[in-house]
């Protein structure tokens, strides 16, 4: 799969400009990750739409976002607010989307965000824009999850890498190489992502801390932005895997998984497997 656009997926609980006394955070929403989806985006002019689909509480968490992007001077903002079906098929949030420079989905249940928009009109205006121009579809938490084509639903724990302790279904496809999964460090997600990269092997599996994303470029490579760390597990070299003849609640037994945390500023080839690091003074220009 080739595209033009750019995916920004979040591990959720991004500084927004609030004061919630979070400990995980840069020191300033000027160098946040929302700062860089702005940039990523075209800057403060740019028409950022935003889908609170997952969410139990869509608007609130609507005009969270739009409090935030006014903070980062950002003054065209608008609400896709997509609850049904019928939704994603209206003419007014289609319009939205066409005209829209940047989409970001909010956080909440991945499944809403599937069920409700994908297949839909909404669903292929935004592959055909990612595919095609410069344009940018952004994710957190949930948001970020369902970008990818093989979508964790759910499951697992702190404790477990037992089979079945991780739920499967389709995502949204623009990111058709990766698992995601977010809120990776504070929930201790290990277990389950594991599991799904252990069924997956041809798939790399991220794990994203909060306050933390990855910005994809031509479909093949990321760079991290953020304060907290990126866990990225590649399966494709295991020398022993149990997971197809393993029975459901026991415990699995795979070898040779390859981890690599990595931190702001480093940058991952998809295809080659491989790390790179941006050069300090053009990390520096990037923030400024």
């Amino acid at each position: 799969m080739s595209a033009k656009g750019i995916l920004i997926l979040i591990g959720g609980n991004e500084d927004k400009g609030i004061d919630t006394n979070e400990r995980d955070h840069l020191e300033f929403i000027e160098t946040s990750v929302l700062a860089r989806l702005v940039k990523e985006s075209g800057g403060t002019q740019a028409n950022i739409v935003i889908i609170p689909t997952a969410s139990r509480i869509p608007l609130e968490v609507a005009d969270n976002y739009i409090d935030s992007f006014k903070t980062l001077s950002c003054e065209n903002i608008s609400i896709a607010d997509i609850r049904n079906r019928d939704d994603a098929e209206s003419t007014e949030n289609i319009e939205l989307v066409e005209d829209a420079d940047c989409v970001l989905f909010s956080g909440g249940s991945q499944s809403k965000i599937t069920h409700k928009i994908g297949g839909s009109s909404i669903h292929k205006i935004l592959m055909r824009k990612y595919q095609e121009g410069n344009f940018v579809i952004a994710g957190t938490s949930a948001g970020a999850m369902c970008m990818s084509k093989e979508m964790i639903t759910g499951g697992g724990g702190k404790e477990f890498f037992n089979k079945g302790a991780v739920r499967m279904g389709e995502g949204l496809g623009f990111m058709p190489h990766l698992i995601i999964d977010s809120h990776f460090i504070r929930r201790g997600r290990f277990g389950r992502l594991a599991e799904a990269t252990a069924r997956f092997t041809d798939l790399i599996g991220i794990g994203l801390a909060e306050d933390t994303g990855l910005i994809i470029k031509n479909c093949n490579s990321f760079e991290i932005i953020g304060s907290g760390m990126v866990v990225i597990f590649d399966a494709s070299e295991l020398s022993y895997n149990n997971q197809a003849t393993t029975e459901v609640g026991n415990p699995m037994t795979i070898a040779h998984l390859k981890t690599h945390v990595l931190a702001n500023g480093y940058q991952f080839d998809i295809e080659k497997r491989n790390i790179r690091v941006i050069p300090i003074d053009k990390k520096k220009k990037q923030l400024n």
